[in-house]
């Protein structure tokens, strides 16, 4: 049976050829950690891929003083980013506004802390999953508000948040902003300098085409200076202090990085910017429009988000079909004909809330760079049969 891979918005698959050879080129050939050895050739390398991966990724998203790459810290997943940012900025009697497309990786930090005395706002998007920058405009001049947190793009029904908006807003008012940009990095263009981003947190195994295990933040500097560090231990550099180093970019970074993961995505900002993101978005639009043409065909199918180009979204589409269990379907599509998609809430819980679809959940189809026009046609008939048989 043919596997069709429908679930990019989950990570990317498969990655670039590039990026695996890294990976087990680092982990055969190389292998040595960073700052922790003789200066042998093998940790040099280590170094310079660190080095090289910050200085891409300060290039790619428009990093801070003329793409400084200090200003880059290289985390785990965008999970881990924004937990680093969110828990080292957010004190007890501050206020964070935030959105109700948010994912859990936003939303659970937030609730933690509004427990022990944070203040939170959630700004109620409309029924497509869409945030108004005039409600936002008066969430955080009502109150005094100290972080604005808000997601680029929906994982669920894949809204594009009218961000330059939502920026300029922030920037007008001095609030500092921290964008989660999971589903758009590699696939939109991002400077953080020119929206004045406090914090651009990015996930390096979806739209980068990198390895699991990778991440990072692109800092604005004088906010990097307010953050406190989520974790602190071994750097690597001023061994002699019992306190962890204010320097960046090591102030962030305790502990051994995932250097076969990042020799990966070191690999993977290459080919990015060998095949271009402009390239990569417009060939998965041209997808996403075909998928959403397919599915607005099949009765009873109804799709979440905004359709037919009536506002920005990415090829991330989730739907229902009246009398069938998304869980359910989602099994008959791999079972009989090898469709791997998403059902359920999707770790976006408030998100569904917003579409009206809580408890229930919606089955997600996500196209990638790498999925055929005939992977799009065998989809949508398998889900019309499904539907047919119900």
């Amino acid at each position: 049976m043919k596997k069709i891979y429908m679930n990019n918005a989950a990570t990317t698959w498969p990655k670039p050829r590039e990026t695996a050879e890294a990976v087990y080129s680092f982990m055969l050939e190389d292998g040595a950690n960073a700052a922790r050895g003789s200066s042998s050739a093998r940790d040099l390398k280590s170094l310079d891929i660190l080095l090289t991966a910050r200085m891409k990724a300060a290039k790619l998203f428009g990093g801070w003083e003329k793409a400084n790459p200090k200003y880059v810290t290289l985390t785990m997943n965008i999970t881990h980013s924004l937990n680093i940012v969110i828990k080292g900025f957010v004190k007890p009697g501050m206020r964070v506004v935030t959105s109700s497309m948010e994912h859990n990786s936003v939303v659970r930090p937030l609730r933690e802390l509004q427990s022990e005395g944070v203040e939170l706002e959630i700004i109620q998007c409309s029924l497509r999953g869409y945030l108004s920058p005039r409600s936002l405009e008066e969430a955080i001049t009502t109150k005094k508000t100290d972080l604005v947190v808000i997601s680029h793009c929906s994982n669920v029904c894949g809204s594009v948040q009218p961000l330059a908006e939502v920026a300029e807003c922030c920037a007008r008012h001095g609030v500092p902003l921290v964008v989660d940009c999971a589903q758009t990095a590699g696939l939109l263009p991002l400077t953080a300098r020119e929206l004045e981003l406090s914090a651009l947190c990015f996930t390096g195994h979806k739209g980068l085409m990198g390895p699991q295990g990778t991440g990072g933040i692109v800092w604005k500097p004088e906010f990097a200076e307010a953050v406190s560090p989520f974790i602190t231990g071994g750097t690597g550099s001023r061994s002699h202090e019992e306190t962890q180093p204010e320097l960046m970019p090591d102030k962030f970074e305790a502990g051994t990085p995932n250097l076969p993961g990042i020799a990966g995505l070191d690999a993977a900002f290459d080919w990015l910017e060998t095949t271009g993101i402009e390239n990569i978005h417009a060939k998965e639009e041209k997808l996403g429009r075909l998928l959403e043409e397919k599915l607005k065909a099949i009765d009873g199918l109804r799709l979440l988000g905004s359709t037919g180009g009536e506002a920005p979204r990415l090829p991330v589409y989730a739907f229902n079909i009246d009398g069938i269990d998304n869980g359910e379907l989602a099994f008959a599509l791999s079972d009989r004909w090898g469709i791997e998609s998403r059902p359920g809430l999707h770790c976006s819980p408030l998100a569904h809330r917003t579409l009206g679809t809580f408890p229930q959940g919606a089955l997600r189809l996500s196209p990638g760079y790498f999925t055929t026009e005939e992977e799009i046609e065998m989809t949508a008939q398998a889900i019309k049969e499904a539907s047919d048989r119900k």
